[in-house]
């Protein structure tokens, strides 16, 4: 993702400009006639100083996000004008990154612009779910209340985040340790062993001799093994953000995985389906929502089932019509939201649908990590035992030719 710069007009000719996130030009170009702009000159920003070195900024978390818009809440709900809000929370904010955009949006706001316009130029601390909640409270006066649903939807979303996290910390780490282990065998410790059993003469045992093989292939090519990984890495990376074929490939296949894949489709359902109750619930328009939703699904395949459901929708259909004909969304998820749509209550099932998805995701999480433990201590046990046993072996022949 991308930020533009862009200037245009409205449909009663009145200028506009402002800053906008995207994947492409053509995608905000889009983006703005969408919004009933039409674009004069869009170019992508120029990156500053700052921006070139920001890997060495700290960067706005989840939990700063969540204090702030909490924090605001309470300040709007007290009757506090939004500049004299923006002022206090800038002073006492520790985060510099956080703290220059806040004064940003301070100023902004004391020129006229809207807390929402002033928001939506920094897409990086605030995304595109945030400002138009943040629109849809100030049109209908209930800012605070909307900044509140806001702090428990960022809330959930960080949960759901670390317990994913949380779930793949043991199996990374007791992999990283194995292979770290073997290497070090490998390219330190086989080296000594393979000279004392040289200075012995005699035939080696087949499993020791694939072994110091192994050690000589690495220690000669080990520069090379890490360099073609890292890479490889690089280069898969570069190919996700920049190929959409290859990240519709590779989305696909993150689906289709055995166990991963259904817990990423849970995971799917409960963020979509608490998104979209939230911005229903705050005022926001069913066609708004579901754009605003697709683009935050983390996944093109989910995107492009999400834009499918709203052109449906925008043809007259109801919401379970496209979802039904979906491979990602399950059948019960379906027909929770044909009765929520039927009783006139959908803002109250989507939150009941995340709900549950948000335990599966909790059983699937804990299944996943019960099963993945053996699994590791297996293939780190047997790795490091088998480079240890043919290495033994010869130890033994040798004792057998000194009796």
């Amino acid at each position: 993702m991308a930020v533009y710069v862009w200037a245009g007009k409205t449909r009663d000719g009145i200028a506009r400009k402002g800053e906008m996130e995207g994947r492409s030009l053509d995608s905000v170009m889009s983006q703005l006639r969408a919004q009933g702009i039409v674009p004069g000159k869009v170019k992508q920003k120029a990156k500053d100083l700052g921006e070139l070195f920001s890997f060495f900024q700290p960067k706005v978390t989840v939990k700063d996000l969540v204090v702030f818009t909490r924090q605001f809440s309470v300040m709007v709900d007290a009757g506090l004008p939004l500049v004299q809000c923006l002022h206090i929370l800038g002073d006492q904010q520790e985060n510099p990154t956080f703290k220059k955009a806040i004064v940003a949006i301070r100023g902004d706001v004391e020129s006229g612009a809207t807390f929402a316009d002033a928001l939506s130029k920094h897409p990086k601390v605030f995304d595109s779910l945030y400002v138009n909640l943040v629109a849809a409270g100030e049109v209908g006066g209930i800012l605070d209340t909307i900044l509140n649903r806001l702090a428990i939807q960022l809330e959930k979303q960080d949960k759901l985040a670390k317990q994913l996290k949380g779930a793949m910390v043991y199996p990374t780490t007791v992999s990283v340790i194995a292979v770290a282990c073997i290497i070090l065998l490998l390219v330190k410790v086989i080296p000594v062993f393979q000279k004392m059993f040289a200075d012995f003469g005699g035939e080696l045992p087949g499993p020791t001799q694939m072994v110091i093989e192994l050690s000589e292939w690495l220690q000669a090519y080990v520069h090379y093994l890490l360099g073609g990984v890292f890479a490889l890495v690089a280069t898969f990376s570069q190919l996700r953000s920049r190929v959409l074929s290859f990240r519709r490939r590779t989305d696909q296949l993150a689906l289709n995985l055995p166990i991963f894949g259904t817990i990423i489709k849970r995971v799917a359902v409960a963020r979509f389906t608490r998104t979209l109750g939230t911005m229903i619930s705050s005022g926001v328009p069913i066609l708004d929502a579901l754009d605003i939703v697709a683009k935050t699904a983390g996944n093109v395949i989910i995107e492009e089932e999400l834009q499918a459901t709203r052109l449906s929708i925008s043809q007259g259909k109801t919401i379970a019509e496209p979802l039904q004909e979906s491979r990602v969304f399950p059948g019960m998820m379906v027909q929770m939201v044909a009765v929520g749509e039927e009783t006139g209550s959908m803002e109250v099932m989507l939150t009941k649908i995340a709900d549950f998805y948000d335990d599966e995701v909790d059983s699937a999480v804990a299944a996943l990590t019960s099963m993945l433990e053996p699994l590791m201590m297996v293939f780190m046990g047997g790795s490091i035992g088998t480079i240890l046993i043919a290495m033994y072996l010869p130890i033994f022949t040798i004792a057998d030719s000194i009796n």
